[in-house]
């Protein structure tokens, strides 16, 4: 039966830097997603399971490897969608999660609302038992680099979304944000239609210059380009993409529709990404067009 399964660690990238400790990691990620998918997993727990090793691993500016802010702390954004109940989570400026993305799976099976922020996402995460950094000098990957806004340490938000074989789509997204960011700042990514969303026509999860991808309502603009427009997946994509340019913002996104079709552009220089799906084996890619 028909299943896809995109992955993006930002488009962020520098031809500059070497980017293949990234690549064999999506390699494995990707690899075991379709494992997962193939075994009967939803596209909501793979994506989330996925995002998660990515949070863990240090290699891109999401969890482990998130920059601290002009305050030196450490608020990171997260948000999650399941297609065919279009239930959403999201969790802003959350501080030091350990698994920003759990958390905001966690508001969402508890239903009450779609997005907590600050203050009020950390006590709900704890009162669900999730863990949190005690040693933030100690826990995250080059923070002080990346709070001086090295250029070279940057890796990239982070991403997943998948088609299941029942048919299901979700998406799930995951940042600690631009470097340097002011207090508070929060961007598109745990903004349901703007940095993630998934309904019964796509799933997407966008990387990029946040601001534009809100003003322009990017993720959820996929899905009314393809429903109301009847473009097609690409058509959809890369018409977002051309809005969010026009404004002056570049980034990418990836996207699968209830089809099993892919799509994984983008405007800046390079995006690292990796894509299966029953009719086509793992790739994994940064720079190469798509």
């Amino acid at each position: 039966m028909t299943y896809a399964l995109i992955l993006h660690g930002g488009a962020g990238a520098d031809p500059a830097r070497d980017y293949r400790e990234q690549e064999a990691h999506m390699g494995e990620l990707i690899s075991s997603g379709q494992d997962r998918l193939l075994s009967g997993e939803s596209a909501f727990d793979t994506v989330v399971a996925l995002v998660k090793m990515m949070e863990a691993s240090g290699l891109y500016v999401a969890g482990k490897g998130s920059a601290p802010n002009r305050e030196g702390v450490v608020e990171l954004d997260a948000g999650v969608m399941e297609g065919s109940s279009r239930k959403a989570g999201a969790v802003a400026a959350i501080r030091h999660a350990v698994h920003p993305v759990e958390a905001a799976r966690q508001v969402m099976e508890d239903g009450r609302q779609v997005m907590l922020a600050g203050e009020g996402a950390g006590a709900f995460a704890r009162a669900k038992g999730l863990d949190f950094v005690e040693d933030p000098d100690a826990y995250y990957v080059d923070h002080v680099k990346h709070g001086s806004q090295d250029a070279e340490s940057g890796h990239g938000t982070v991403g997943a979304v998948a088609l299941d074989r029942g048919g299901n789509l979700a998406a799930a997204t995951s940042t600690g944000g631009t470097f340097f960011k002011n207090a508070g700042r929060i961007g598109d990514t745990p903004i349901i239609g703007a940095g993630t969303w998934a309904d019964d026509t796509v799933a997407v999860s966008c990387t990029g210059l946040g601001e534009f991808f809100i003003l322009t309502s990017a993720a959820h603009d996929v899905s009314a380009r393809m429903r109301y427009g009847k473009a097609s997946l690409r058509e959809a994509a890369a018409a977002t993409l051309a809005e969010v340019k026009r404004l002056g913002g570049n980034g990418g996104l990836i996207a699968v529709d209830r089809m099993g079709n892919i799509a994984m552009p983008f405007n800046s220089k390079g995006m690292k990404r990796a894509a299966v799906s029953d009719r086509a084996a793992p790739v994994v890619r940064v720079f190469e067009p798509e």
